[in-house]
């Protein structure tokens, strides 16, 4: 399960630009714009900053096509990189009508046509309505790419459509994330925005929903010091920490949904010109989540009752451990005491009822972080934070991974796992009929929102305690002691393919199929 992982600025009810430590509104205008202390129209203003890994990575499958350089990575997920504040309504004007002309925003045949904007609407549509589940006077915290402009500004409309009291929105610009590692000083890379995390801590302990848009460029980074980028991914990490173990406590309602972005779509199709390849990811992206349905919300209902069905069905079994078994495979995964097999929608503990993930397809739960035995070996790429990562191959003993390889980009799967004591261990093990929609497109998407829901994974790093039963209201000691991991990632990749069989093994070792050639039994 991707992770919402990007950190987006948010403060208190009521008090959106609180955030901002050591700026007055006038200070921070007359500093931008001295000479014009008139207030009234807001505008993002980049301060890169390098996101967490979590949602974070990506799988894939289909024709397995691939582009040396795609683009950035989610999982989920870039980091903050702006800040609201509030300029002069005349030169914040002509700053956003520029932005608006010159944002990559979707181009193209199919793009211009009714039936997409009808389509992107009825994106924002589920989003709002079916992802999060946003409630009357609910504050909101978006994170998007400026690729993703056209759609952040839908799903806004029905935000406060639907009642949300504020809607505070929050740009990642991707080329300048760049600039921090060809000119960034070396103490840079060892440096996070505390304050602004802190601040999104705050938004939600408050109540504000949160949800990310997707989309970036799989391979960002993948020309940079892999050094570097685990330092930025590591100091990240451990700032937005208090952030989001709300977010893995399920404390709040959050949502994914993906954008299609020109370097996104130029990794998915690298043979089709650039306005046609985005047109095509958009299709994708669209029948994925359902959007392209006469009725989105309801689709999304009928198929959430049938996630539900799955995990009430797994939960009766009460298997003791997983058994995956296909070539370079041949694991058994152990799940925690008292583990629930989720899937689809969830109550959050702020009794909003939301889909985390849109897409989904999967039903998951967590793995017991000291039973874990045998080898396992990827069956798609994985995205993670700007660098693909192939044929990852890792074998496990008493829970942990002792032995790590990958035919593309090992020295970054390496420093992966070297995050902490728990990213060498497993937080989730899901599980992905090979005939779901996104495997049967025959697409590599580069993105785990996707590449997720086409096979099914594991997830190095944090567990999630509401796959627990009571986990929302045990200490980390208690979750701990019925085996749930600790860590500060999650990264979900993918093991699944019509050529591994799964059977569940009960308390007293008697084993029974589950899956066979990635279908459902």
């Amino acid at each position: 399960m991707n992770i919402c992982s990007l950190p987006s600025e948010r403060t208190p009810r009521g008090a959106p630009l609180r955030a901002l430590r050591g700026f007055g509104r006038e200070a921070l205008v007359r500093e931008i714009f001295p000479g014009d202390a008139k207030l009234g129209l807001e505008i993002r203003i980049n301060n890169i900053q390098q996101t967490p890994p979590i949602r974070i990575t990506d799988a894939h499958h289909g024709d397995q096509r691939r582009q040396p350089r795609p683009a950035s990575a989610t999982r989920s997920l870039d980091p903050l990189h702006t800040v609201n504040a509030i300029l002069s309504t005349r030169e914040a004007g002509a700053i956003m009508g520029a932005m608006s002309t010159t944002v990559a925003s979707p181009k193209g045949p199919s793009v211009e046509t009714p039936e997409f904007q009808k389509n992107l609407d009825r994106l924002a549509q589920v989003a709002v309505h079916s992802g999060l589940g946003l409630a009357p006077g609910q504050e909101l915290v978006m994170t998007a790419t400026l690729d993703a402009i056209p759609l952040a500004r839908r799903i806004t409309e029905h935000a406060y459509k639907a009642g949300a009291s504020i809607v505070t929105t929050l740009f990642t610009d991707e080329e300048a994330s760049l600039l921090r590692f060809r000119y960034g000083s070396d103490a840079s890379f060892d440096a996070a925005a505390s304050w602004l995390f802190e601040g999104m801590a705050q938004a939600y302990r408050s109540g504000a929903a949160r949800l990310a848009i997707t989309g970036s460029d799989p391979s960002l980074l993948s020309q940079q010091d892999p050094e570097k980028v685990s330092r930025v991914n590591r100091a990240t990490s451990k700032a937005y920490r208090p952030a989001l173990e709300q977010i893995v406590r399920h404390e709040i309602n959050w949502t994914i949904v993906a954008c299609a972005t020109p370097a996104w779509a130029a990794a998915v199709f690298p043979d089709l010109p650039p306005e046609k390849a985005l047109a095509r990811l958009w299709d994708a992206i669209f029948a994925a989540s359902r959007a392209d349905q006469p009725d989105p919300v309801a689709a999304w209902k009928e198929h959430d009752a049938k996630l539900h069905a799955w995990a009430a069905r797994l939960n009766e079994k009460r298997f003791s451990a997983l058994h995956f078994r296909g070539p370079g495979t041949d694991v058994r995964v152990g799940l925690a005491d008292d583990h629930l097999w989720l899937g689809g929608g969830t109550t959050a503990q702020n009794g909003r009822y939301g889909i985390p993930n849109m897409p989904t397809e999967e039903v998951f739960t967590t793995p017991h972080k000291d039973r874990v035995e045998g080898k396992v070996t990827s069956t798609k790429p994985l995205s993670y934070q700007g660098t693909l990562i192939e044929g990852i191959s890792v074998r496990f003993a008493a829970g942990k991974i002792v032995e790590a390889h990958a035919t593309r980009g090992e020295q970054v799967l390496q420093r992966m796992i070297e995050t902490d004591e728990g990213a060498r261990r497993l937080g989730e093990v899901s599980l992905v009929p090979h005939s779901s929609p996104i495997a049967s497109s025959g697409l590599l998407f580069m993105n785990t929102l996707f590449d997720e829901n086409a096979a099914c994974h594991i997830a190095l790093g944090q567990a999630y305690s509401s796959c627990i039963k009571d986990g929302d209201s045990l200490t980390p000691e208690q979750l701990a002691a019925h085996g749930a991991n600790t860590s500060l990632i999650h990264v979900d990749w993918m093991i699944g393919s019509n050529r591994i069989d799964v059977d569940g093994v009960g308390a007293a070792g008697a084993s029974e199929p589950v899956m066979r050639a990635g279908e459902w039994v």
